[in-house]
């Protein structure tokens, strides 16, 4: 997904500064995209030119004054179009199904060893995601629905895990490697 409609997305809800944005792409789950959080800044400036957000400097507590963008009609027009467009399926791919297509040539310590260095990270990524579905997403909280669908993402991602130890559970059973050591 473009950073362009995650920031847009970001300003249909409110002003925010650019290290506003930053901090919530790096803790939330709905807002992911896969650059960096230095892309930020740039991509503002290039929203700014297209017209798309304006931008002005405040006060911001105890710090130094800093830009502040907010979203202009045409930018809440081009998020409208964007978000109404076709979905886009999830490319499904990972660095540890290759590993695995060449796991035979490895002794069972080593492949059980691998199998469960990958079990313990999915599940502390899971209860790291678990306890976000806990503390209840932040959200714009704009409507009962819209609540419900930023609950329903951080939910996806648990689910996601949960599934992918279900998966990983096969593939011990496959191989005889058995459950975790």
């Amino acid at each position: 997904m473009a950073l362009k409609y995650a920031i847009l997305g970001l300003l249909s809800w409110r002003p925010f500064s650019g290290y506003e944005m930053k901090k919530l792409f790096s803790e939330s789950t709905a807002l992911y995209w896969s650059g960096n959080s230095n892309q930020v800044y740039p991509a503002l400036v290039g929203l700014r030119k297209d017209g798309l957000v304006v931008s002005e400097v405040r006060q911001q507590g105890n710090y130094p004054p800093g830009k502040v963008y907010s979203l202009t009609d045409a930018g809440r027009e081009e998020l409208r179009e964007w978000t109404a467009s076709d979905p886009t399926v999830p490319q499904i791919r990972s660095p540890f199904l290759t590993q695995l297509a060449w796991a035979d040539q490895l002794d069972d310590e080593t492949l059980r060893s691998l199998l469960d260095r990958y079990e313990h990270e999915l599940r502390m990524r899971m209860l790291i995601q678990r306890e976000l579905v806990r503390r209840e997403p932040e959200g714009p909280a704009r409507s009962p629905r819209e609540t419900a669908l930023w609950a329903l993402i951080t939910e996806h991602d648990a689910e996601i895990l949960e599934c992918e130890l279900r998966w990983l559970g096969k593939v011990r059973e496959a191989t005889g490697m058995g459950v975790a050591s």
